[in-house]
């Protein structure tokens, strides 16, 4: 039988990988209850982020994650030590790359930092799905010159490097 404990976190899980369900896992290892706070479109905002997956279907994913138990909406900074006290939470954890910004929640509970999944996160997808889009953008100013034209520029790019190899 696992720790009667009740564990929380937090996150965006925008475009949601396998690195949030490992999350997932791993905390419900350490306790008998999860509870994911999902932070809102407007918290996100306050915190300069965007998010692709609207907070509503976000949410929505967490709460069919057969380890999580609670999903709540997370709505700002301060609401981390309420819910806390709220839900009787006995262990803070969240990835390590918070590593120290929640050390003042020890007064209340345990805090731990866990390892991020190695090789993939949100930010990261964020960026291939960018350069893609900038592709497809330069794909299609490229599809639109003309032939000659676009001859001529490699004809001229072919000379500067061999300028360039001198």
């Amino acid at each position: 039988m696992r720790n009667k404990k009740t564990v929380i976190t937090y996150g965006t899980f925008d475009l949601f990988h396998i690195g949030h369900l490992n999350l997932f896992k791993r905390l419900k290892l350490l306790g008998n209850k999860l509870i994911v706070g999902v932070s809102t479109d407007e918290f996100n905002a306050i915190k300069g982020k965007k998010s692709i997956i609207p907070f509503e279907h976000r949410i929505e994913i967490v709460r069919s994650i057969k380890y999580v138990d609670l999903a709540i909406p997370e709505y700002s900074w301060e609401q981390k030590l309420d819910d806390i006290k709220k839900y009787n939470v006995d262990i803070f954890a969240i990835g390590d790359d918070w590593k120290g910004k929640f050390d003042y929640l020890r007064e209340y509970c345990e805090v731990i930092y866990l390892p991020r999944t190695e090789g993939v996160s949100s930010s990261d997808i964020k960026q291939y799905l960018n350069l893609l889009s900038s592709l497809s953008e330069l794909i299609k100013v490229f599809s639109s010159i003309p032939k000659e034209e676009m001859v001529r520029m490699f004809e001229i790019l072919e000379q500067i490097k061999k300028n360039l190899d001198k």
